[in-house]
């Protein structure tokens, strides 16, 4: 039997490695590739800085961040809807200010034709023996239809003048771009990630139990495990589950709070009684592995050929 080459393209079957190969070269179709251990953030690290936290803070729905960085974000959006309702408000005033003038030369139209009508009537003395064709007046359905006539002559004249095209080699007759309307903005502050109402006082101090507490700054940032459970004394990373306790602030795996805090539900810590709300459970990045419950594909749909 002879032998085949690698890229044989005489088979008829087309195979699952050419209809790949071939995917990728032309641009078409829908592409996924697995997201690597390099591309998951730490559990450890700020959702906005993407680096280890030196002074970490967390939301109530678990998400970790440095607290310059997240209160540098909520001061700068609280200038940019501060910004957006001055421009709201502005386009407002504008909006209403227009009202009130296309009100005023509605009054004034209504002002000068009253008086353009009353200025048309010309009093005649009536004589009781001569009809009204001999007298040469005319009904008041005959002036009605006639003044009714030139408004809609007006209004076939400015239709023509609508279908003209601009000029645009003249600066009066050149086009311009209405302003957009705004949207009344939200005052209300968002978690970046959660897209939840987010305050200051919402921000819980974490304080995390080193693994060694000689090692200084630098090393823990090259150091993989760097942090251990307040209570248990086991290792944390991505692949350990963990929670914050409110009162305290000390990390602790959820398998402690499990089996042993949830019993009594007193932060072991600082004593003090807890409720279902202090305990925090801190969001966490994938493990590089599919049993992590993190999404780890990435997908890019580009056109599709169809026959």
């Amino acid at each position: 039997m002879t032998r085949h080459g690698k890229n044989c393209t005489a088979g008829a079957v087309y195979t699952y490695h050419e209809k790949k190969k071939d995917t990728a070269a032309s641009g078409y179709g829908t592409q996924n590739i697995r997201l690597s251990r390099d591309a998951v953030k730490d559990f450890d690290c700020c959702c906005l800085s993407l680096q280890p936290c030196h002074d970490p803070v967390v939301t109530p729905d678990g998400f970790l961040y440095e607290r310059e960085a997240i209160l540098e974000y909520i001061l700068h959006q609280k200038r940019e809807i501060a910004r957006q309702i001055k421009a709201y408000e502005k386009q407002r005033g504008a909006k209403r200010e227009e009202q009130k003038q296309l009100q005023r030369a509605a009054a004034q139209d209504q002002v000068r034709g009253f008086l353009e009508k009353e200025g048309s009537i010309v009093s005649r003395p009536l004589n009781p023996f001569t009809s009204k064709a001999a007298t040469g007046t005319v009904p008041e359905d005959a002036q009605a239809g006639s003044s009714a006539e030139a408004p809609g002559k007006d209004k076939d004249k400015d239709k023509d003048k609508e279908k003209a095209l601009p000029s645009f080699w003249i600066p009066s007759l050149t086009p311009e771009a209405k302003a957009t309307k705004l949207e009344k903005p939200s005052r209300t502050v968002t978690c970046p990630m959660s897209g939840k109402p987010l305050r200051m006082s919402d921000l819980t101090p974490v304080r995390f139990t080193l693994l060694d507490d000689s090692v200084d700054r630098v090393g823990l940032i090259t150091r993989s495990e760097r942090y251990v459970c307040a209570v248990t004394r086991d290792s944390l990373s991505n692949a350990t589950p963990c929670a914050v306790l409110r009162p305290s602030g000390a990390v602790v795996t959820l398998e402690c709070v499990e089996k042993l805090i949830r019993k009594d539900m007193v932060d072991p810590v600082s004593g003090q009684q807890l409720t279902e709300r202090d305990i925090i459970v801190l969001q966490r990045g994938g493990t590089g592995f599919a049993g992590s419950g993190v999404k780890l594909q990435a997908e890019k749909s580009r056109p599709v050929m169809q026959a």
